[in-house]
């Protein structure tokens, strides 16, 4: 049963994955996000309270 020979389907595989992380990852990591995310202060701000008129 010729299927069951791995010798093509192996290289294949092999080409495959050579081909996906060296083409793939220079591509992902070019990428550049929109909004880049901001570093906060490290003192923490303290939350407004709410003036309830019935209180």
């Amino acid at each position: 049963m010729p299927q069951l020979n791995p010798a093509p389907w192996f290289l294949i595989l092999v080409f495959s994955w050579i081909v996906f992380l060296t083409v793939l990852p220079p591509k992902v990591m070019a990428h550049e996000f929109n909004n880049e995310p901001t570093t906060m202060g490290a003192q923490k701000s303290k939350p407004n309270l709410w003036n309830w008129s019935w209180s």
